[in-house]
């Protein structure tokens, strides 16, 4: 198996530069106030936080904390001192109040634990906006293309944003920046996991650890390569590249704009 792709190597430098660029294009194109970040404590949200403050200052940005009853207290402990290191404003809004009245209200037939996942990752989604929209200031998104390739995110969830600012680089590329930004090593390093029940890890859902998974992606999506040929590059089983495919391919719609009659 291939320990470093050359795919995966960047100057950290030059990334940070374009998307500060590109921060400020899409805040000032929008006329725009600033923008709105939801903290989690992980690596992406963290990456996205401190670009955004380097790009519009510390008065233009706003972050929120959204923990649930089962969020690690080192998680939110994690986001809040990173909130706290950039001296922006902050929010701190459990979303467990808003979830209890949506299972009061909804009906129990076909409940499912994802179903309950994407509820929560939506009622986020709701608060950024309504904090967004109560400063006149966008919601930057904190996906990155691990996730967004094989649609590991929720549709109108933490997929509803205003842009992207590093939708662009891989989990390990978003690490690698983190690094090269000085975030804290134990959040650089820390597992991803997008929280949204007790114990949840991105690992129980995604095929492979991304470490791994971001090799298969770039030879299949990057170097074109055909599913067995990656399989042998990578080191990785054909059945899990394979996956990795079915997952891209059935995921294709929340990648896109709904589909309308006529298009545009």
């Amino acid at each position: 198996m291939q320990s470093k792709s050359e795919s995966l190597s960047l100057d950290y430098r030059k990334v940070e530069k374009e998307i500060l660029q590109f921060i400020r294009k899409i805040v000032a194109d929008a006329g725009s106030k600033g923008a709105v970040i939801g903290l989690s404590g992980g690596i992406d949200s963290a990456v996205v936080g401190a670009l955004l403050v380097r790009a519009l200052g510390k008065d233009k940005v706003v972050g929120i904390l959204m923990p649930a009853s089962h969020t690690p207290k080192q998680d939110t402990d994690d986001g809040r001192a990173m909130a706290e290191s950039w001296g922006i404003r902050l929010y701190d809004i459990s979303i467990d109040p808003i979830f209890s009245a949506f299972e009061r209200s909804l009906p129990k037939e076909g409940e499912t634990k994802i179903a309950n996942a994407n509820v929560k990752a939506r009622i986020r989604m709701i608060i950024n906006y309504y904090v967004a929209n109560a400063h006149g200031m966008l919601v930057a998104g904190t996906g990155d293309k691990s996730e967004d390739e094989i649609g590991f995110f929720t549709k109108y969830g933490d997929g509803g944003v205003d842009f992207l600012p590093i939708a662009h680089l891989y989990k390990t590329q978003v690490r690698e920046l983190g690094a090269h930004l000085g975030l804290p090593e134990n959040v650089v390093s820390k597992p991803s996991s997008p929280q949204l029940w007790p114990g949840h890890k991105a690992v129980d859902e995604i095929p492979i650890e991304y470490e791994r998974l971001d090799h298969v992606l770039v030879g299949l999506f990057d170097e074109k390569l055909p599913p067995a040929d990656v399989a042998k590059k990578t080191g990785v089983d054909l059945k899990v590249v394979e996956d990795v495919i079915r997952r891209h391919r059935n995921s294709a719609h929340k990648r896109a704009y709904p589909p309308m009659l006529g298009g545009w």
